[in-house]
């Protein structure tokens, strides 16, 4: 099995390494001066996936202020969700919000937007900007510590279209994102998601592939993060 660790450090990236179970097969360095060129170097191609990577999309000053605000003005809730017959709470605090009443629903749970408030316009005008892509919905995911988490799974609701786009956004501790293809088991990918940074996923990633925020034993901070997409008004939940 071969992994593929990215590792970031004040929103740069530093250091990429392929792992076996055994032995370390290839490193590189980036250079902070031509980080935005290099960077995609550092993201593997994999098969029946688009993956990019941005670790400074937003700078730190302004992802400090929008941390803050966030954290203290989303209306938070902790759904319950149901395993193997029993119901538990959800790993982590969520929030929807959207431009249309549209709802939104993943593993039997059923969210109604909230209001699209000032800062969520903020990051949604400057990812239209940089990505020519129209969003009309954000997932907002608050992990509290190291306990909170997100199981593998992909995005693939119906009403998500046939190969949606989803742009993540990370504000707070750095943790670990991982993806696994879901027949070529060999193929596995980890990125550790800065303070500030974006991830998109395009194209039939979600088709063939699925990812995770796993727990961790480490002390962490609070991390939010903010998935955008596009919800179908025609394959909205309830309709």
């Amino acid at each position: 099995m071969r992994d593929f660790f990215i590792f970031t450090k004040n929103n740069l990236p530093t250091t990429c390494v392929l792992f076996t179970k055994k032995k370390q097969l290839k490193t590189k360095t980036a250079n902070a001066k031509t980080m935005l060129e290099l960077f995609d170097d550092f993201i593997p191609k994999l098969p029946d996936a688009t993956i990019k990577y941005y670790p400074n999309f937003i700078n730190a000053k302004e992802a400090d202020k929008l941390f803050e605000l966030l954290i203290d003005q989303i209306p938070w809730r902790n759904d319950p969700i149901t395993l193997f017959g029993k119901t538990y709470p959800q790993p982590r605090m969520t929030s929807l919000h959207g431009h249309t009443t549209d709802s939104y629903g993943y593993s039997n749970i059923v969210m109604q937007p909230n209001h699209m408030s000032k800062p969520l316009l903020d990051i949604e005008k400057k990812l239209k900007a940089f990505t020519d892509e129209t969003f009309t919905t954000v997932l907002l995911n608050l992990y509290r510590n190291g306990n909170d988490s997100n199981g593998w799974h992909a995005d693939n609701e119906k009403e998500l279209g046939k190969n949606p786009v989803i742009a993540s956004v990370s504000l707070g501790a750095p943790r670990f994102f991982s993806l696994k293809h879901n027949t070529k088991t060999s193929q596995r990918l980890k990125i550790e998601l800065s303070h500030g940074s974006l991830l998109l996923m395009e194209g039939t990633t979600q088709h063939f592939w699925k990812h995770q925020i796993a727990k961790t034993a480490k002390v962490v901070a609070p991390r939010i993060n903010l998935t955008f997409r596009k919800v179908l008004k025609e394959h909205s939940v309830g309709r």
